[in-house]
């Protein structure tokens, strides 16, 4: 089914739906939400098809549980299409990434940045922080790509190495540098879903998740110096290669540059035209990665990249909009209901000790992760919990809490994308994957739960 001609067209129909929910947040008619919460049951049909199993699995379930919920309620069966257009902003700004990751690509920034990969260094504990801070360079703008990259390039390097220290290398340096750029990153989904559940402005929480980051990045480069330095090349230190450090320095300043301008502009228009904060990345992402291809003299590159680019990744969409539109009448169904009490009962029975609760949230993200259960499905199951939570904490704790807990799972989750990415292009075992990166998981989650606790 998946390989129906119709797939090749879906981004016409997707777009035309995104377009619609833009519009109606200008508009913000009632009516033009339920047309559009019509078209989300289209789309969630459509999609199922060609959603992968596990996708279909948690889909599933939480329309099993949402009908049961809605049924207790006794609301009529048409009120069902306006309880599906909450996440519809999430899957518009989805749509949307693809363009930035295009504009990057054109202007050859990812080539750059891997040329630092390909210089020498005596030991692997010297590679580790430089392989670290390019995946997260890359990850800013590229996200999953990213990590792709820098693990081909390190697999060829790595080369001579044993095979077992090669993946233990490549599976923990690429994962964790890659989720240092996804905590802080205004284009990264599980940010947004944090901010979009727990109403905090973005400008408040950016420097906290610096802060964890750097925090993070420095625990993480040390014990990677102190693990790998005694790992040498071998043979392959004596090939030197030489790079253009002025050109790769010029490079990272101007990507770090256009991301401070990009930051800044989603800032000034989310307060002039009072929007949020994910409704202004998504309408900038497209203008500023058109202008900016235009001031590099990139823009035939940026439209052949980026319009093949866009197509294919809004036509594999399935998996997210599955996920989003069930999870979206998952939560407005239990809502209010007995089952939203049972959910609340573990974390309000701890409630008086803050720092207990945000490690218990971290621990739930990491135990469903390795089930297969995506971080933006836990947000979804969290979210009664967090609605209670927010009456007496701090909405910025627990933004942080929801969104080092979410991202961290991304390097321990065996059944996720780029755990099954980094699987394929290694050939380990993913659940080797998780075990070489459960402790950085659990310290990064608990960086983040104790600066969220400070900030009580």
């Amino acid at each position: 089914m998946k390989q129906h001609p119709i797939f090749r067209y879906l981004y016409i129909f997707y777009s035309f739906v995104f377009l619609i929910n833009i519009s109606n947040v200008f508009i913000e008619s009632e009516r033009l939400n339920y047309i559009i919460g019509i078209f989300a049951i289209l789309m969630l049909f459509i999609s199922f098809f060609g959603a992968s199993r596990l996708f279909k699995i948690l889909g599933s379930a939480f329309l099993i549980v949402g009908t049961i919920a809605y049924l207790s309620t006794s609301q009529p069966i048409l009120s069902i299409p306006a309880f599906l257009t909450s996440n519809m902003p999430l899957l518009t700004l989805l749509a949307m990434l693809p363009w930035m990751n295009s504009v990057v690509r054109s202007g050859r920034f990812d080539r750059s940045l891997n040329s630092l990969l390909n210089v020498n260094a005596s030991d692997l504990g010297k590679l580790y922080p430089r392989s670290s801070i390019t995946t997260l360079i890359l990850a800013s703008f590229l996200n999953l790509s990213a990590a792709s990259i820098s693990q081909d390039v390190l697999k060829d390097n790595l080369s001579s190495l044993k095979k077992n220290l090669q993946n233990s290398f490549i599976s923990t340096v690429t994962l964790r540098g890659y989720t240092l750029a996804l905590l802080w990153s205004p284009l990264e989904i599980l940010l947004a879903v944090s901010i979009f559940t727990t109403g905090v402005d973005y400008v408040s929480l950016l420097p906290w998740l610096l802060l964890i980051a750097g925090i993070t990045f420095i625990l993480d480069s040390i014990w990677g110096r102190f693990h790998y330095k005694k790992h040498s090349y071998g043979d392959y230190s004596l090939k030197q290669t030489t790079i253009d450090m002025k050109k790769v320095i010029k490079k990272i300043i101007h990507l770090l540059t256009a991301l401070i301008l990009f930051l800044t502009l989603v800032i000034f228009f989310g307060n002039q035209f009072n929007l949020d904060f994910i409704f202004t990345v998504t309408i900038l992402i497209f203008p500023f990665a058109l202008t900016w291809s235009f001031i590099m003299k990139r823009s035939k590159s940026f439209w052949v990249i980026g319009w093949k680019t866009w197509k294919v990744k809004t036509n594999s969409m399935q998996n997210f909009i599955v996920l989003f539109l069930s999870l979206s009448f998952f939560e407005v169904s239990i809502s209010g209901t007995a089952f939203l009490d049972f959910i609340q009962q573990p974390v309000i029975a701890v409630s008086e000790y803050p720092l207990l609760v945000f490690v218990f949230i971290q621990v739930i993200f990491i135990f469903m992760s390795m089930f297969g259960v995506h971080p933006i499905a836990t947000i979804g199951i969290l979210g009664g919990v967090i609605a209670t939570l927010l009456e007496t904490m701090n909405p910025v704790s627990l933004a942080i809490v929801l969104a080092t807990s979410s991202v961290a799972t991304l390097t321990v989750g065996a059944y996720g994308l780029i755990v099954q990415l980094t699987s394929l292009s290694t050939g380990q075992n993913p659940y080797r994957i998780t075990l070489n990166n459960l402790p950085y998981a659990l310290g990064f989650g608990f960086v983040g739960s104790i600066v969220a606790y400070f900030l009580l």
